[in-house]
């Protein structure tokens, strides 16, 4: 067993490697084979391709691509545009006019979708245009449509969920369940917001459009049809025990392709850059999970896990005490890392001080992709940031960062609910599946 400096020293390393911009896959294995060479010897180091194989083959894990084919088939098959003029009939209306929409659509993507990166570049592409010359600070427009896509993996079905469980041993359907009311309750702040600033200083607003007909909003609802009608597909086999998470996930693509050619756009090229797509972002997410499985298995022999509980024992604090320096670290940490590399970087080690304290690991789970969430929206590394920036093509990508602090103020007090109303997160769970 190694002691809490040696595990500082390893985990400071790890760190340090990544900042200087070595990939995360590199950096975990690397440190892991550290480990096992300088305290295990070689019978360790042969055990990683036995623990490459185990991580890549657990059948929850098919779930990944599965979701990442969803929503690029949603987003080609031309459902994602049709829905976001769909929402703007009705939330127009509001304090706020169409910001609203951009929140309220990435809500709707997400639920679909799992990816806040795919949320944010997908909401960009419709959104951007859309407040051209219509008055709204350009700043107020951008921090939205970040905002709205940090609800990419809060709202199931979050990929980072997924990640999360296979790390954890932690079961993807109470994850998903807890996801729900989080995710909501961060939609509804996110609209607050916007209301707020819209009321304080009504010029950042821009002028409210003229409400549309009726019987045209009306008509244009059935655009909403298509992404619930995967939600309620995906969610509710999972739900009802009628399909596991990858078999729901498999439903979803065939609802998806049946919306894709309800629109005349399920197409050989169509398909085809779709399946690149998913093959191009599965083979890095799994990489860098295999990389992080490994070096859970060396951590694990080293019996890190015995002497981080020793630690919070010896300092009695409370949960949610706990779980606020945690909070701070994180954010912190955000300021420089990713979501995937913070997640699969932290959760080794942090996971045991989180058990030890009591902590449920499901209301861990969402706390931990909140954390995550907020690392997409904090300058000046947030990913959804610069993806929304890539898509705009002009101006500074400072208006971007300045657009993001109120949401992030928000965020925080999305993190207060969470820690002190842990029912926001175990009721739904402890409701479709039992204690």
């Amino acid at each position: 067993m190694i002691g809490p400096f040696e595990i500082g020293v390893g985990f400071v390393l790890m760190l340090v490697l990544m900042l200087m911009g070595l990939h995360v896959a590199t950096v975990m294995a690397g440190v892991a084979m550290i480990g096992a060479v300088g305290y295990l010897g070689t019978p360790a180091v042969f055990a990683f391709g036995n623990q490459l194989w185990g991580a890549t083959e657990d059948y929850v894990l098919l779930s990944i691509p599965l979701y990442i084919l969803l929503g690029e088939i949603l987003v080609r098959g031309g459902a994602t545009d049709r829905m976001y003029a769909s929402l703007a009939d009705w939330l127009n209306p509001l304090p706020g006019g169409l910001l609203h929409t951009n929140v309220g659509a990435s809500a709707l993507f997400s639920a679909v979708s799992g990816s806040s990166v795919a949320t944010a570049a997908t909401i960009s592409t419709i959104a951007l245009p859309a407040f051209r010359h219509r008055g709204y600070d350009q700043r107020l427009v951008l921090g939205s449509i970040a905002a709205g896509a940090s609800l990419g993996n809060l709202i199931p079905p979050g990929i980072a969920f997924l990640v999360y469980g296979a790390m954890t041993n932690t079961s993807a359907g109470r994850l998903y369940a807890a996801g729900l009311l989080p995710g909501a309750i961060m939609t509804v702040l996110f609209m607050l917001t916007i209301a707020v600033i819209a009321l304080a200083r009504p010029k950042l607003a821009g002028v409210r459009e003229p409400d549309a007909p009726t019987a045209e909003k009306l008509g244009r609802l059935v655009h909403l049809l298509a992404p619930l009608f995967v939600f309620v597909v995906v969610m509710g086999s999972i739900y009802t025990g009628w399909a596991t998470v990858s078999e729901s996930a498999a439903l979803g693509v065939v609802c998806s392709l049946a919306v894709a050619a309800a629109y005349r756009k399920l197409t050989i090229g169509m398909l085809h850059e779709s399946f690149l797509a998913t093959a191009r972002l599965t083979a890095m997410s799994l990489l860098i999970l295999a990389a992080a499985f490994y070096l859970n298995f060396v951590l694990g022999l080293l019996g890190v896990t015995q002497s981080l509980a020793a630690v919070v024992k010896s300092i009695e604090a409370s949960p949610e005490v706990l779980l606020w320096g945690l909070a701070l670290f994180y954010l912190l940490l955000g300021i420089f890392f990713e979501t995937l590399p913070m997640l699969v970087g932290t959760v080794p080690i942090i996971f045991p001080f989180v058990t030890a304290a009591g902590i449920d690991p499901v209301h861990f789970g969402v706390f931990m992709v909140l954390m995550c969430e907020i690392s997409l929206l904090s300058p000046p590394v947030g990913m959804t940031l610069y993806v929304i920036q890539g898509v705009r093509r002009e101006g500074s990508i400072d208006e971007v960062f300045q657009g993001t602090w109120p949401f992030l103020l928000s965020m925080v007090a999305m993190t207060a609910i969470l820690i002190h109303v842990p029912a926001t997160a175990l009721w739904l769970p402890q409701l479709f599946f039992g204690k």
